[in-house]
């Protein structure tokens, strides 16, 4: 008897965190969903994907497929790009092809035509940075109204969750060679206004959440676990996201899927790479997840709670984690 009074509860308890989903094919839908998605109440939802942009070759299509099943399990509020929107050298107008081939013939389910907050990465600068700007008033998704910027979100309890996108491509050493493809981009930068900004922006608000998005890792346990660019760029920044209590930096730039958190560290870094091509993964001192599947990470905010769970291009989801504040 109490083995199907246990049935019973958990069906219940499954079908009421289905009803907000199953009502799309009641509509009328007929693509997939994520069942086994944890569902959070009255939460802020959003997708995180980088280094995608491949003409859908790779990994490419299998994933968007899954995000479109996980925008509409969790009835996301947007889709964030951490860069490298487009291989293998960036756009060089808002009429370039690849912004048809790339992207909006790629990522097709009603979901995923909420708004996409996109940052910059390297590839993005061996072509025309101003034309991705450009393309915030071509496409109604499409939002990238500077290299970088800020949005803050309201809650359902009425506390706030800022998101700062950051363009890091600027303070990676190693891009100031006049041989690179990057350089006439890069040196037109101001990294002393953009680190003013980034300071401000974070010392000011009232936000209990504070996420910073960016392509270059903090830190990783990948390809370029030793790079002295990986390093430098850790140097530059994790003590300041610490000091202004960054809750979570997403990031790409290794086509992997990364969770790194440090001892002694506030801030919990998301690398979500692999959102087309993949490569090998590792660990370093912090990892908690590390892995070379392809996929993306969804995220659910509450006024408490930061839930961030990972999924593969099959629909799998292969990694949990949340932070908790009072």
């Amino acid at each position: 008897m109490k083995k199907i009074v246990l049935l019973i509860a958990c069906f219940a308890f499954l079908n009421a965190g289905a009803q907000g989903y199953l009502k799309e094919t009641e509509s009328g839908y007929q693509g997939k969903f994520i069942p086994k998605l944890q569902q959070e109440d009255d939460a802020l939802h959003f997708l995180v994907l980088g280094d995608f942009g491949r003409h859908g070759q790779y990994h490419q299509k299998p994933v968007a497929e899954q995000m479109g099943a996980a925008a509409i399990t969790l009835d996301i509020d947007f889709t964030i790009s951490v860069g490298d929107n487009f291989y293998p050298n960036g756009i060089e107008s808002t009429q370039d092809p690849q912004l048809q081939n790339s992207f909006e013939d790629i990522y097709t389910n009603t979901k995923l035509y909420e708004n996409w907050y996109v940052a910059l990465g390297n590839h993005d600068y061996n072509g025309n940075i101003q034309a991705q700007i450009d393309y915030t008033k071509v496409s109604r998704r499409w939002q990238m109204p500077d290299t970088y910027y800020s949005e803050t979100f309201k809650l359902k309890d009425g506390s706030k969750l800022l998101m700062v996108v950051m363009d890091t491509n600027p303070f990676i050493d190693g891009y100031y060679k006049k041989d690179n493809d990057m350089y006439e981009n890069i040196i037109k930068q101001d990294t002393t206004a953009q680190r003013k900004w980034l300071t401000e922006t974070l010392e000011k608000t009232d936000a209990k959440w504070k996420i910073v998005v960016g392509h270059h890792p903090l830190y990783s346990g990948g390809k370029r676990k030793n790079s002295d660019d990986t390093k430098a760029f850790e140097k530059k920044f994790a003590s300041f996201f610490d000091k202004y209590k960054v809750d979570a930096y997403l990031c790409g730039h290794e086509h992997d899927l990364q969770v790194v958190k440090p001892k002694g560290r506030y801030t919990t870094q998301f690398l979500s790479g692999a959102g087309s091509e993949v490569r090998p993964s590792g660990e370093r001192e912090g990892t908690l997840f590390a892995d070379n599947q392809a996929g993306f990470m969804c995220f659910s905010v509450t006024g408490k709670k930061l839930l961030v769970q990972l999924v593969n291009e099959h629909g799998n989801i292969i990694y949990t984690t949340e932070m908790n504040k009072k």
